[in-house]
């Protein structure tokens, strides 16, 4: 029996708002510079349909897709601050309170008598 992907067929709400919104926002970059979805497609070598997906949000649709019409419509510089570690304030707290408490024996056999 085939696995069926849950994040692509019902990726939870808040997943599938923030692609809506991502899709929103590209077809609204599009519009504003006056392409078409085949100038874009053709741009970034994919095909109409991929275009079209992304504008719709579709969980499905590749990454590197979303991301090369961020570099399109010049959007790209964008993207390092997504998932930037210095903007992760859970992960910085949880690695402060992971701190080793004692040190660590060495592993392994010592020649000192």
């Amino acid at each position: 029996m085939a696995r069926k992907n849950i994040l692509t067929s019902s990726p939870p709400y808040a997943v599938e708002q923030a692609l809506k919104r991502l899709g929103t926002n590209l077809r609204t970059a599009r519009l504003r510079r006056n392409l078409t979805i085949e100038n874009v497609a053709e741009k970034i070598g994919t095909g109409l349909r991929a275009v079209m997906d992304a504008e719709k949000g579709k969980g499905s649709t590749s990454s590197a897709v979303y991301i090369a019409l961020l570099w399109a419509y010049d959007l790209l510089d964008q993207m390092d601050e997504v998932a930037d570690p210095a903007f992760d304030e859970e992960g910085l707290s949880l690695s402060l309170s992971k701190d080793r408490a004692r040190a660590r024996a060495k592993e392994g056999l010592d020649n000192d008598f």
